[in-house]
């Protein structure tokens, strides 16, 4: 990945072996074009100028989008997304876990909270969700692979930084542990997008093609996902 700037616009060039270039704002607001290995810096630049005021128009809905994203307080009644689904808060003094979801609430233990130590309760809910997400989108996966027709070999949950999911040219699928705060049906349209690039690398019609033929509700689930990803947040 290499960093470029056009004018007012700063831009990171990643290169690999897709057939075309596209132009993305990513969830954190930085501009990436994915271009093919062959495609000359200057072919990078026209795009960036003749995609400018699409550049433009997406930044400034990154920010008002961007402008809603929930800060959580760990305290008593404070709502943490689980499937879609907000969970109360409850700090508890007894507990061997750390974190626990019982009787429709999460239970955290108090004292990652009394020493200040706010990362503390944040890894908590990471591994939490992780564990989750290994077991249930593990499942989606299984469930989804034969309907797009494709054998993925291995499931991974951790930290991508500013993307949903990943498809390593080996098989290999990984999703960020934020997945698992949405709804099912948003997980479940993340995970066919990724199975969906083991034919295409890229966001060309034919991939499109591909994700509809299993969910072809896909459009409204994208948009969600778009709309409502900063949310998804601990």
């Amino acid at each position: 990945m290499s960093a470029r700037r056009k004018g007012d616009i700063s831009y990171q060039v990643v290169r690999s072996r897709r057939a075309t270039a596209d132009i993305i704002i990513e969830r954190n607001g930085q501009v990436l074009v994915r271009a093919p290995e062959s495609i000359p810096d200057e072919r990078i630049e026209d795009m960036i100028e003749a995609k400018r005021y699409w550049i433009y128009q997406n930044l400034a809905e990154w920010r008002d989008l961007n402008a809603t994203r929930v800060l959580r307080e760990y305290r008593n009644g404070e709502g943490f997304l689980y499937l879609g689904r907000s969970y109360r808060l409850m700090l508890v003094s007894e507990q061997s876990e750390p974190l626990l979801l019982k009787n429709g609430r999460f239970c955290l233990r108090r004292d990652l909270v009394d020493e200040g130590a706010i990362e503390a309760a944040k890894a908590a809910f990471r591994e939490y969700y992780i564990n989750r997400g290994i077991e249930r989108i593990t499942q989606r996966v299984n469930y989804y692979a034969p309907k797009v027709g494709v054998v993925p070999r291995d499931v991974d949950i951790r930290e991508l930084g500013n993307r949903w999911a990943s498809c390593s040219p080996n098989g290999n699928l990984a999703f960020h542990w934020k997945c698992i705060m949405a709804p099912q049906t948003i997980v479940d349209y993340i995970v066919v997008h990724e199975l969906c690039h083991f034919y295409y690398l890229d966001h060309t019609d034919a991939f499109w093609n591909e994700v509809d033929k299993v969910i072809p509700s896909y459009r409204e689930r994208k948009e969600w996902l778009r709309v409502n990803g900063a949310g998804l947040d601990v």
